[in-house]
């Protein structure tokens, strides 16, 4: 699994973020990084399909590529300092719920939720939530939820259609463009855990009733 080498090798793509030192490293990068990293995802899949069913099952088409699309960016580096997965119905780029995994050298992002939506889905969402709002609300404000996760997050729209008006004040998240929550924690804590998976399994248990909720919308 995730280990100190993998720790190591983004220690050092920090602070070598170029397409010689990599080429140099790339053998580093197969063996400590991208090896041990499909595996967990491998090792994951059996248990998230015990809380949501219709998950993708190829670990390696979960992975998005740790080279960085540079081509609108103002910061050139051409790589990630981290390994993503994203793991849902619908592959790593879709508009359904997905549990995520980002893993670099100092912290653990662990979620999931509804990261990019077209305008059609998004009001699918939105009236999900405006004729189901108790439930919602009940979701978000679970202890565990809240103690997880802390807020559910999302770029919100500055105006929305007037159906949706009178319901902004009492809940903000109608606003919302997305609807996903993360936590945050040291991967050096990450690597000395023995049981890896149940690691991450604790979070994607307490998001699932999301995940639940808001599949309801398609």
């Amino acid at each position: 699994m995730i280990d100190q080498n993998y720790i190591s090798f983004f220690e050092e793509l920090e602070k070598n973020n170029h397409k010689e030192w990599f080429d140099g490293h790339r053998k580093d990068y197969e063996t400590h990084v991208r090896k041990p990293f499909i595996e967990l995802i491998e090792a994951l899949i059996p248990a998230l399909l015990e809380i949501e069913a219709d998950l993708h099952t190829d670990a390696k088409k979960t992975l998005f590529r740790i080279n960085r699309d540079i081509q609108f960016s103002k910061d050139k580096t051409p790589y990630n300092t981290l390994m993503k997965a994203s793991l849902s119905s619908e592959g790593k780029k879709s508009e359904v719920p997905g549990f995520y995994i980002g893993i670099g050298a100092e912290n653990v992002h662990v979620g999931g939720g509804l990261y990019q939506l077209s305008k059609d889905r998004l009001t699918k969402v939105r009236d999900l939530i405006a004729a189901n709002k108790e439930e919602f609300i009940s979701i978000i404000n679970d202890p565990e939820f809240k103690s997880s996760f802390g807020e559910l997050q999302g770029e919100r729209n500055k105006r929305l259609d007037k159906k949706y008006a009178d319901l902004e004040s009492e809940l903000p998240y109608i606003a919302n463009k997305q609807f996903y929550a993360m936590a945050k924690f040291k991967t050096s804590t990450f690597v000395k855990e023995n049981n890896q998976v149940e690691a991450l399994m604790k979070y994607f248990r307490v998001i699932q009733p999301l995940h639940a909720f808001l599949n309801r919308a398609f």
